[in-house]
This record gives C-alpha cells, structure tokens and sequence, in this order.
C-alpha cells in the first residue's frame, strides 16, 4: 500500500473476474452529440409554447458545458444561471430548485457555502438527466419565471431520461 491505496499490478487486474472488477470501475454512459441537441431542442420547444425567450445549458456527468443556446431576446443573465442551473443538477444528481428543501435540516453554513460556490445554485430550472439509473448529465433552463425554466428543463429531461 503506497499512501493508503491499494496499489495492483496490470496483471492483478487481468486475473479478477469481472464481479471483482466492479468494486474498482463503475459503468458509465456519455451523452452524444444527437442527445446534447435533443436536449436543447425540447427546451427551446418548450419555451415557444410558454411564450419566454430562455437560455438553455447541457452539461455531462462532471459539470462540463456541452452545448449552449440563447434564444434571440433572451436576458444575459440567462446565460449564466442556465450553466449554473445545469452545473448543479449534474453535481448534486436532483433538481436544482430541490436542494434549499434538502440542505434545510443542515447547518446554515452548509447552503451558504454551497452557494458561495461559483457555479452552484439554489434556484429552480436545474434537472438531472439519467440513463438507466446512471448519471448522465444536466440540463439548466433560466429566461421565464422559475416555475417555466423548471418545466422547460423538466420536459428536456424527460424527453431523454430512461429510468
């Protein structure tokens, strides 16, 4: 052991079977380009409908911006909230709007400093996307009233989302 890891030669690993194998490397999905233009496309369909012009950001499993639209009249602030919006979904793995209901039974300086963070937010319109019970990503909508930024978001991710 070097630093408290456990260290394997390549060879160890090739001798576990595969049910061992599980306990070092998980599964992942990626969103695909085609998914990621999915995504934006039934937020802005969905903003249409409501009548506001938003802002809409997708990011992968880690937080990283894959793609990005500004709808044509948007505010521009909007395009900073939608990347936190999606930022903290994918980081914290629930809506966004959630996470104040959720961190209410911590200490106050818990929300404080989350939100302190630079790309962290409390405000509703953040929602995760998952793909067979995993993680994929996140979607954040800013542009209309936060209840139109949730159901553009929420419709977003259900237009992607398998359980």
């Amino acid at each position: 052991m070097l630093f408290g890891l456990l260290i394997l030669s390549m060879r160890d690993v090739c001798q576990m079977t595969a049910n061992a194998l599980k306990e070092f490397v998980q599964p992942s999905f990626t969103l695909t380009e085609s998914a990621t233009l999915s995504l934006l496309n039934v937020a802005v369909d969905k903003a249409d409908e409501l009548g506001i012009k938003a802002t809409v950001a997708v990011v992968d499993q880690s937080g990283r911006l894959l793609a990005f639209v500004r709808m044509a009249g948007s505010f521009l602030i909007s395009s900073e909230l939608a990347q936190k919006k999606a930022f903290t979904a994918a980081g914290m793995g629930v809506e966004s709007v959630k996470l104040e209901s959720i961190l209410k039974t911590a200490e106050p300086r818990v929300l404080e400093g989350l939100t302190q963070a630079g790309e962290f937010t409390v405000i509703g319109g953040g929602v995760p996307v998952f793909w067979g019970g995993v993680l994929i990503g996140g979607v954040g909508v800013s542009g209309g009233s936060e209840e139109q930024d949730i159901k553009c978001a929420q419709a977003a991710a259900a237009h992607l989302s398998c359980p």
